[in-house]
């Protein structure tokens, strides 16, 4: 099944590699190409804006949701489809949350580390069932992977945290993984 709206995690910086912001760009400009809408963070720079204005540019739909005091840091773009000022983190995530039907991982900070990885606990603990994808762009998500195979060898998780999410190298290999576990 096809998603609707997917909500994607990624830095309010472009990090050091051009890669991320153009295959930010690229997975934007797919998004718009496959009529599924983009739910984001709501800013207009770094990876949040790279995406944002590639699925704007290509004709898509864009919810950008932003708490109001990260205004002066992420810079909202206004040119969104919906633009949504919240008034805390919680409410931004729970909104992010009820309007996806799938949680993408761009390369990010500790924002986007943190945004996924509770979604996966969530997942986890049964209060959704939504996939969730890293994009491991130029391998930025190995050492977090490592990082929970070694959770698991730590006796901290279950190997079953694997089933939590899914990895894709290609852009190209996200909305089909995505369809499939819908």
């Amino acid at each position: 099944m096809k998603p609707e709206n997917i909500c994607v995690y990624c830095g309010s910086s472009s990090g050091k590699n051009p890669l991320f912001a153009a295959q930010a760009r690229a997975f934007g400009t797919l998004l718009a190409e496959e009529n599924v809408g983009l739910v984001y963070g709501g800013g207009g720079i770094g990876l949040m804006g790279e995406i944002a204005r590639a699925v704007l540019g290509g004709g898509g739909q864009v919810t950008g949701i932003i708490p109001s005091f990260l205004n002066d840091r992420e810079i909202p773009l206004h040119e969104v489809t919906e633009l949504i000022v919240t008034a805390s983190m919680h409410e931004r995530k729970q909104l992010m949350f009820e309007k996806s039907d799938a949680f993408v991982a761009f390369p990010g900070g500790i924002g986007t580390i943190e945004e996924t990885i509770e979604m996966m606990t969530w997942a986890q603990l049964g209060r959704h069932t939504h996939p969730i994808i890293f994009v491991n762009v130029g391998g930025y998500w190995d050492p977090l992977l490592k990082m929970l195979d070694h959770v698991i060898e730590a006796g901290f998780a279950r190997a079953s945290v694997h089933s939590l999410y899914a990895v894709a190298d290609r852009i190209e290999d996200v909305l089909p993984r995505i369809s499939a576990e819908l």
